[in-house]
């Protein structure tokens, strides 16, 4: 059989693996692409809606020792294993076959990204940068520029700014290199935010701003472009859907969106709350480590968010076990996308963090209009910060309202723990309560 006629059964050249490990494969029917480092084949689609997207996620174990391979689909954040998978032709049982070859690919290294510590870091920006010779003339290559990279971050450290200030300037200057930019060239960056048309104008104001500094680190100069920041107005979701997502997430996620759906806290001030921040007999948390130069608050939350709390194990000094953000954050994306497909409602997909402090405010305005005491509650040092929130009112109907009865002081208490308010009692003595949808 020759290399023509196995190319036109199979869709692939003879020396496939020769394209393998160039990271490259050639199919005749469609255009040439880059094997990502979780690569799967075209045939494998997701057993709940059908979705190409694909990819690796973790394996599981079986009783005869052996590991099947786990997939996770990004479209709906099903999750399954190739055991479920059809084998109808051969580029499945090949790919198969070349799947822990993909996994240990040089191609894939290039796309990796390397973490270090703080100590490494100030090893790193402290020894200078290295310079090869390429075709007569000096260039600098990737590599000498991550060390000016982490030099950088390393001298906002040294100013006092924040690790997760730190981590986002690190972030956004990774990824205009990763895209081929030569961050010593300040025209390429010009460049760069020019053709990005799919940027809003905040995103290059901030490149821009993260990129200004970078450049006076190494002592250039440059003529910064105008990018005029504006601000959007934020979404804001109905309170069911929130609940729906408190509702139908995990034990860690469930609790830590109930905690910022009642005190409004960004998620770092969150993640950082010590049990000895809360205070059960009372009902208070106490926030003693804001964010953002944010002045230090008190809540008082709701019976059900104390009993959430009580079911976490204490196996730390803080309470949600010094998970980093980026962790949280991707557990949830995943959990929120099964729920919103599984609902069928396409707004949940919507709701950050960062939403539940949208909508406290928002929520807390319509109730009391008083502007002073959401930016008591927001921790606003400048109340131009908390103006927005009178404009989302108008985005709330005064009239959509849940309503509930009591007869007793006990239902009573538990509507008001529930986040009910009172309106009158009738001359039968029931009492009415409402709560805003």
């Amino acid at each position: 059989m020759t290399a023509e006629t196995t190319e036109r059964k199979t869709g692939f050249h003879n020396s496939s693996e020769k394209r393998l490990n160039s990271g490259k494969l050639r199919d005749d029917r469609t255009q040439p692409h880059q094997f990502s480092r979780q690569f799967q084949p075209q045939l494998i689609k997701c057993p709940q809606c059908g979705s190409p997207r694909i990819w690796k996620n973790g394996l599981r174990y079986v009783k005869d020792g052996k590991t099947v391979q786990r997939f996770s689909c990004r479209d709906c954040a099903f999750r399954f294993s190739e055991q479920k998978i059809s084998t109808e032709n051969e580029l499945f049982t090949w790919a198969s076959g070349q799947r822990k070859q993909l996994n240990n690919s040089t191609s894939f290294g290039k796309a990796r990204q390397v973490c270090v510590s703080e100590s490494e870091m100030r090893n790193l920006a402290t020894s200078g940068t290295r310079q090869k010779r390429v075709a007569g003339a000096t260039k600098l290559d990737k590599a000498d520029v991550k060390g000016k990279i982490l030099a950088y971050l390393w001298h906002l450290r040294k100013l006092g700014r924040t690790p997760e200030t730190v981590r986002n300037y690190g972030q956004k200057l990774y990824q205009v290199l990763r895209q081929g930019v030569d961050l010593l060239d300040p025209e390429s960056v010009k460049e760069y935010l020019a053709y990005k048309e799919d940027w809003c104008n905040s995103s290059k104001f901030f490149t821009a701003t993260v990129y200004d500094g970078f450049l006076k680190f190494q002592g250039l100069t440059w003529e910064k472009p105008k990018y005029k920041f504006t601000r959007k107005i934020p979404f804001i979701p109905l309170e069911n859907e929130i609940d729906a997502l408190i509702a139908c997430t995990g034990k860690n996620i469930s609790t830590l969106l109930q905690l910022l759906k009642e005190t409004g806290m960004r998620i770092g001030e969150a993640l950082r709350l010590k049990w000895t921040d809360i205070d059960v007999e009372r009902n208070v948390v106490i926030l003693n480590d804001p964010e953002k130069g944010s002045q230090p608050r008190i809540f008082k939350v709701s019976n059900t968010l104390i009993g959430k709390l009580n079911k976490l194990p204490k196996e730390n000094e803080r309470i949600f076990r010094n998970h980093i953000r980026q962790s949280v954050s991707s557990n949830f994306r995943t959990q929120r996308k099964r729920i919103a497909y599984k609902l069928g409602n396409p707004r949940l997909n919507k709701i950050t963090f960062h939403t539940f402090r949208h909508w406290k405010a928002t929520m807390e305005y319509a109730k009391t209009r008083d502007i002073l005491h959401v930016m008591q509650l927001l921790g606003h040092r400048n109340i131009r910060n908390t103006l927005i929130y009178t404009q989302l009112i108008k985005l709330q109907k005064e009239d959509e309202f849940y309503s509930a009865t009591a007869k007793t002081t006990k239902e009573a208490k538990q509507l008001i723990d529930d986040g009910f308010e009172y309106v009158c009692t009738t001359p039968e003595d029931v009492m009415l309560f409402r709560k805003r949808k």
